[in-house]
This record gives C-alpha cells, structure tokens and sequence, in this order.
C-alpha cells in the first residue's frame, strides 16, 4: 500500500493505517528531534508529543506538504513552545535564587526584609521598574517612558497590573 494511501485512510480515520505511517517515519522524526535538542531523553519526549499531536491532529493533513514534512513541522513548533517555557521557568527560578540571596544579604547586613521588599520581588522585572521609579523615586509616567524606551501608555498599563498584583497580594497575606 502507497504511503498517500496510507494517509488518505488515517485522515478517514483508520487508526491501523496511521499507526503504520507513525512507525514508518519514527526514525527519521527522532533522528530529526536528536539534531535540534541535542539531548536523547528530550528527542523521545519531543517525538511521543509530536506522535499524540499528529494522532490528534490527523484530520487537519491537507496533503500540502509531505506527510514527514508536516511532522517535522508539528516537532518544531512542540520544541519551540517547550524552548519558551523552560526560558520563563529558568528565569523564574533564576529570580527566586537572587531574592533569596538579596534576602540573605540584607539580614546579614541587619537591615529590615520588608513585606513590600518581598512583595516587589514577586513582580516581573518588567513591573517592578515602573512602580519602583514612580513609587520609591517618584518619577512621572513620561519620564519613566523616556528612561525605560517604552511608551508613556506601556508604563501606565505595566504600573496599573504590578499595583494590582501588589494589592492582592498584600491581601492574601493578611
């Protein structure tokens, strides 16, 4: 049987048929996954969620490409998505190891850990430098705009949702 055959009757829904085209193009999906995550536990992890994504995703194959093209593709964009979200659990976690040595720091040196202190280090960096400047040094909207790069709307709407943030967070601690 012809692999367009094949995948004719994996899109009606013959769930043998698509079984045979995943196990046809295993090799070559992981050999694939291998060269862009350098990692061989990450590959086989890439190449199941790329293998359930095309199980759900079957009836969308509009035959456009090839059918290992479009895997390739679902693998990419699942490796891309996967690279972003480490990159914010990396940044997180980098942000709570240098909260927690600031921290560490300022006791050492007797001077107070506050409340707010911990609060703003809740805060992306993203937040934090507007309602700090406004708030601690109290710059105005268009000055901060002007020292951040960043539209003067930008810094209302960043001191808006870090306040907000800061007061319900307050709030859950009391």
């Amino acid at each position: 049987m012809s692999e367009q055959h094949r995948i004719e009757q994996a899109v009606r829904g013959d769930m043998n048929e698509l079984a045979v085209l995943l196990h046809e193009n295993y090799s070559f999906l992981f050999k694939y996954a291998l060269k862009l995550t350098m990692n061989s536990a990450c590959a086989e992890d890439l190449v199941q969620d790329t293998m359930v994504r095309c199980m759900e995703k079957i009836h969308t194959y509009n035959g456009e490409s090839r059918f290992s093209s479009w895997l390739i593709t679902i693998a990419t964009r699942l490796y891309y998505d996967m690279m972003r979200r480490k990159k914010v659990e990396n940044r997180w976690r980098e942000q709570e190891q240098g909260l927690r040595q600031l921290r560490y720091q300022m006791e050492s040196c007797n001077i107070e850990w506050t409340t707010a202190m911990e609060l703003l280090g809740e805060l992306t960096y993203e937040q934090r430098a507007p309602i700090v400047l406004k708030h601690y040094y109290g710059y105005q909207v268009n000055e901060i705009a002007n020292m951040l790069n960043v539209q003067a709307g930008t810094v209302k709407s960043r001191l808006h949702y870090g306040l907000e943030k800061l007061r319900k967070e307050w709030e859950q601690d009391e």
